[in-house]
């Protein structure tokens, strides 16, 4: 989290009790992975080091300071960070829909290094009401 806030910051808020940052960063795992049931989220939430994808760590950091700061705004600008955090969901909604096809992985139950299944869409176009 150091990326996204100060040392400080982190120790004020937290009252220097980790867990209630913990707790956060936990809060915003299970909403990420809520976006993401098209995809493996097992192996995308276990990765560890270069294996993790950079931009959804970013994505979910941004979610976990929401949650955190939601506690207090010291030295934080709430308003921002309720930008990142919408902008993050939103990202995640694009990825529920179709809309962005993000490097993430497939779940592969079988091991034949395809991806199980295919992703299907369905919707429809807005009902139409004409008026005479």
């Amino acid at each position: 989290m150091r990326t996204h806030l100060t040392k400080a910051q982190i120790k004020v808020i937290s009252e220097e009790d980790e867990t209630i940052l913990l707790s956060a960063i936990d809060t915003a795992i299970s909403e990420a992975k809520g976006y993401l049931g098209a995809y493996d989220r097992g192996r995308i939430f276990g990765a560890r080091g270069e294996e993790r994808s950079a931009f959804l760590v970013s994505i979910v950091k941004d979610m976990a300071t929401f949650h955190f700061l939601k506690l207090c705004n010291y030295g934080a600008d709430l308003d921002f960070r309720t930008f990142l955090y919408q902008r993050a969901i939103d990202w995640l909604k694009q990825v529920q829909r179709g809309q962005v096809e993000p490097d993430l992985p497939r779940p592969d139950e079988d091991g034949d290094g395809e991806p199980d299944g295919g992703l299907f869409l369905y919707g429809s176009n807005p009902r139409r009401t004409h008026h005479f």
